[in-house]
């Protein structure tokens, strides 16, 4: 039963995320680095501590056309590759007290707006937990842009935060001892298509 939820969430999260160079000109379409992007969450853990957590797989696509003020994030988490540290507390995040991820074996993010503001974003979208949908608004304060060092590709990366309710999504498991709300910051780096 120890177990302090994990997002989904971003998730979105779920998520989550979005980029754009910052001197496109035309739409410019991006691939998820899956090794190089991480939801990463924490919750209150019975008042004594905030546990953290990350998922492993994630996989989604990013458009933006920064000229136009126009741009698109579509996330996919793989709900199953939940990580704590601790294997039964993840066994357990994985069953049908938190994520049933037998039945929901996704986490997605798809946005509706991207506003641009300074060198980030704000990307508002549906955030989508066991089925259950609601909106969330990922804010990125900075988006950087440049030719990766390594394989000389075109690449962008940001970090991406949000905050929701678990209860939310239907996931009461452990309240009000195991926490509601939940912090998501997703690192995210993308590379041009």
């Amino acid at each position: 039963m120890h177990t302090f939820f994990s997002t989904g969430l971003k998730a979105s999260v779920v998520v989550l995320t979005l980029s754009l160079l910052p001197f496109a000109v035309t739409a410019d379409s991006y691939t998820i680095d899956p090794s190089h992007t991480y939801p990463n969450f924490k919750i209150d853990h019975l008042g004594f501590s905030t546990m953290h957590g990350r998922f492993g797989k994630t996989s989604g696509h990013i458009s933006m056309d920064r000229a136009q003020g126009s741009g698109s994030v579509d996330i996919v988490i793989d709900a199953a590759s939940i990580d704590t540290g601790h294997a039964k507390r993840d066994d357990h995040l994985r069953s049908p007290d938190f994520f049933n991820v037998t039945e929901f074996p996704q986490i997605t993010f798809k946005s509706s707006t991207v506003k641009y503001v300074g060198d980030g974003a704000s990307v508002t979208g549906d955030l989508i937990i066991m089925g259950v949908t609601r909106s969330v608004t990922l804010d990125i304060p900075r988006i950087n842009c440049g030719i990766h060092p390594f394989n000389k590709k075109q690449v962008c990366g940001f970090n991406a935060t949000t905050r929701f309710k678990r209860s939310d999504f239907g996931m009461n498991y452990g309240l009000p001892g195991i926490g509601d709300e939940v912090s998501l910051d997703i690192g995210v780096e993308a590379f041009k298509d």
